[in-house]
């Protein structure tokens, strides 16, 4: 089942610096610009980091297709907590590695 197109505008309205990208049925959860986590059949998971870790502590850890590493479910529709998730996550990741042109 992929992710409603509906899911997505209502789970990024009002979201800053979040960009969400299509990929193969499903989308890449972007915030500033680094890649947090992936939005799979209308649910949000986030990368396993130290930092999602405290924000995120207790929630279910799995992957969200088959074959994919795991990753946390959120389960929080919160706005104000996503916000202040994704920004979290994104500033404790290594900045994109360049691309070749």
């Amino acid at each position: 089942m992929a992710t409603e197109k509906k899911f997505i505008e209502i789970f990024s309205e009002g979201l800053f610096d979040v960009r969400v990208y299509p990929m193969m049925g499903d989308y890449v959860l972007y915030c500033r610009e680094k890649a947090v986590g992936c939005i799979c059949d209308n649910r949000v998971f986030i990368k396993i980091t130290p930092v999602s870790k405290q924000y995120l502590d207790g929630a279910p850890e799995i992957p969200p297709y088959a074959g994919a590493k795991p990753r946390y479910l959120v389960e929080n529709p919160d706005k104000a907590f996503l916000q202040e998730l994704l920004y979290a996550v994104a500033d404790g990741l290594p900045a994109p590695k360049p691309r070749k042109k």
